[in-house]
């Protein structure tokens, strides 16, 4: 078998035109440089030969109907095939109205770009000889109406069929939860549970033993997870810091075997952010406060409001680097406990060394 491709993944863009940029001060996505800093990744992109584009949700900053045309009409003009599936901002509401789209209506815009059934709002299409791509829908909503990131039994069903007839050496799949923890115990805090698909192990049995790599974003950080034969590889957002994408390259050697090598670039400046990264980082540990707290006196930390009162200003910055991928954590004037349960996100294998995979690998699939 002789197979080799080059793309790219970036994700949660964040679309918004100026005029519907939500002004609220809490807010962590800096959505003002959604436009100009997709510009510049398209600007970089178009002088590689790639073979295509993975955006895996969160294309808008809230599914408004204007900022979906808007990026519906810029993919179309790229010199290579863009493939997505939608985020929980993407269809924020099961029914929509004069600014925002509605679940159903998600297909009808991308139908150039996956989605060839615009009633249907997952896919699959060889992408190039011997490789297919899978996208999924991992966004849905329960009986009160409120947004869950689960696969309902039809797509299942549909996906088991998919997968029992592919017949391509290669299978991607992309989906926009996390299906593979990036964060420790992620499926089980109530903070990163909800950045998780809730059926993910029955998705993963799913796909083994013919899907080895799954592309997702919603967390808005640089990792690489790995799960029993399967690497899960989200990719940070567009419009937070480090400002991310990726370009990827697969081949397969003489003996057969698979390679992906990653790469990651970051935006680091613009016109009206002459040092993007510096601001962004300011901007995340302007509004990291209330998120640490919740960090620190929620289980499993459980520590009283005072304590964390104390604590919390020693992670101003601690998602921003979370965020960056490939951050070592040691805060050897913290309590015992707090002081291992952060040691534990550091970019460590079981050996506890340094396991620097996040932004720059090579992987043995």
């Amino acid at each position: 078998m002789s197979l080799e491709f080059r793309f790219a993944v970036a994700s949660d863009l964040h679309i918004a035109l100026p005029h519907t940029i939500w002004d609220n001060p809490h807010r962590f996505h800096l959505v003002e440089v959604s436009i100009p800093a997709l510009e510049l990744i398209f600007q970089h992109l178009a002088q590689l030969d790639l073979d295509f584009l993975l955006l895996p949700g969160d294309l808008t900053q809230h599914g408004e109907r204007e900022n979906h045309a808007w990026l519906e009409q810029r993919l179309a003009q790229l010199p290579f095939p863009v493939y997505v599936v939608p985020g929980n901002h993407d269809v924020p509401v099961f029914r929509g109205d004069e600014k925002t789209i509605s679940w159903a209506d998600f297909p009808s815009y991308y139908q150039k770009f996956g989605y060839d059934d615009p009633k249907q709002l997952y896919y699959s299409c060889e992408i190039l000889p011997g490789v297919r791509l899978i996208g999924l829908n991992s966004n849905n909503f329960n009986e009160k109406g409120e947004q869950i990131g689960r696969l309902d039994d039809t797509q299942l069903e549909w996906l088991k069929g998919v997968l029992a007839t592919a017949t391509e050496d290669v299978i991607l799949v992309m989906i926009h939860h996390n299906v593979v923890e990036h964060l420790p115990g992620q499926s089980q805090h109530k903070m990163g549970r909800r950045y998780m698909l809730e059926n993910a192990p029955q998705l993963l049995e799913l796909l083994r033993p013919k899907v080895q790599l799954v592309f997702t974003g919603h967390l808005h950080v640089q990792d690489i997870a790995y799960n029993r034969g399967i690497y899960d590889i989200t990719t940070g957002s567009l419009v937070s810091y480090p400002h991310p994408y990726r370009i990827l390259h697969f081949r397969v050697d003489e003996l057969g075997r698979k390679w992906l090598q990653v790469e990651s670039n970051r935006i680091d400046c613009l016109p009206e952010w002459p040092d993007l990264p510096k601001f962004s980082r300011e901007w995340m540990g302007d509004r990291s406060l209330q998120f640490m707290l919740r960090l620190l006196t929620e289980p499993p930390l459980s520590l009283p409001l005072e304590t964390a009162r104390e604590l919390a200003p020693s992670l101003r910055y601690f998602w921003a680097d979370i965020a960056a991928g490939d951050a070592i954590f040691d805060y050897p004037n913290f309590p015992p406990k707090a002081r291992r349960f952060f040691q534990n996100f550091s970019a460590t294998g079981s050996d506890r060394t340094p396991a620097m995979i996040d932004n720059y690998a090579t992987l043995l699939l």
